[in-house]
């Protein structure tokens, strides 16, 4: 007889420790073309195996649960190198995080830069139907495109206000004009610490050369390589496309643009405060600390 779900106890304690292992294996590495695991996939090849004469997949998910083993789940990282550079670039911006209130009340302002490139204007195909009592919103699948837009956005970390501009091209020049616009409008403050990722139009010889006319002025902090998490407009652009670019719908390019300058005045009339960003110089050094004595 098959065993069913709560049956997991019937296997002996070897045989559920060899269904743990399995899933702990690369289906490559038993010469399988799978590239991961799901219940049924590891319910079979533990009976060809031999490892049980019979189960089933349920049973399987209960003995992984058990193990706190999720092989059907999977996420990314990114890997920055954890090395002196990395602590010293990590540690100026996070010493403008700790003292950006201080810095604006001195007249200091600490800005973050990011894009957000390729936004679509796509057209359901036909009108969305509205939500009403007991039924969601629901929208046409099919979709028409009219373009992209490039969205640059500033934070202003002291108070997390935004500014937001559209550029027609993702590079260095359209980049460089939303920068004077920027300067221009705190031009009055007495230092700016502008902190980016080392994307192609921030550190291209033609940005570099438009900032030496301000290097005076402006202090460029760069996040380290695979480090880009430490720019906060990162969370903000997330925040800002939950609220005004998801389930978005647009008849034209210029339509997309005309509600991109029209939503971060909006959000920061609605939304907008400062991240509570909880990473400082001091947990990082622990961090890295850590790391450094698992690694030796």
């Amino acid at each position: 007889m098959l065993p069913g779900p709560g049956a997991h106890g019937r296997f002996p304690p070897l045989q559920r420790v060899e269904i743990e292992q399995l899933a702990c294996c690369q289906p490559s590495g038993l010469k399988l073309q799978m590239t991961h695991w799901a219940t049924r996939s590891l319910a079979r090849i533990a009976v060809r195996r031999g490892i049980v004469p019979q189960i089933a997949h349920s049973t399987v998910a209960l003995i992984l649960r058990e193990a706190e083993l999720q092989p059907h789940r999977s996420r990314y990282w990114k890997t920055a190198t954890l090395n002196q550079a990395f602590r010293q670039r990590a540690a100026r911006i996070l010493w403008c995080y700790e003292r950006a209130v201080d810095l604006a009340e001195r007249d200091e302002l600490v800005i973050c830069i990011d894009e957000k490139p390729n936004i679509q204007a796509l057209e359901r195909a036909a009108p969305t139907q509205r939500l009403r009592s007991g039924q969601i919103e629901r929208r046409e699948f099919e979709y028409l495109r009219h373009g992209t837009v490039n969205y640059l956005v500033a934070l202003l970390v002291h108070s997390g206000k935004m500014r937001g501009w559209c550029l027609a091209k993702n590079d260095s020049v359209h980049l460089c004009r939303a920068l004077r616009q920027l300067f221009y409008q705190h031009r009055q403050v007495k230092r700016i610490h502008l902190i980016w990722d080392n994307g192609p139009s921030h550190i291209s010889a033609y940005t570099a050369q438009f900032l030496r006319d301000y290097q005076a002025w402006v202090r460029v902090l760069r996040t380290p390589a695979h480090a880009s998490w430490l720019d906060q407009a990162e969370l903000l652009l997330r925040a800002f496309a939950d609220q005004y670019l998801d389930r978005g719908e647009w008849v034209s390019r210029a339509h997309l643009v005309d509600h991109l300058n029209a939503s971060w005045p909006e959000y920061n009339r609605l939304f907008a405060h400062p991240f509570n960003w909880s990473w400082t110089r001091h947990s990082m050094h622990k961090w890295m600390e850590k790391l450094e004595k698992h690694n030796s």
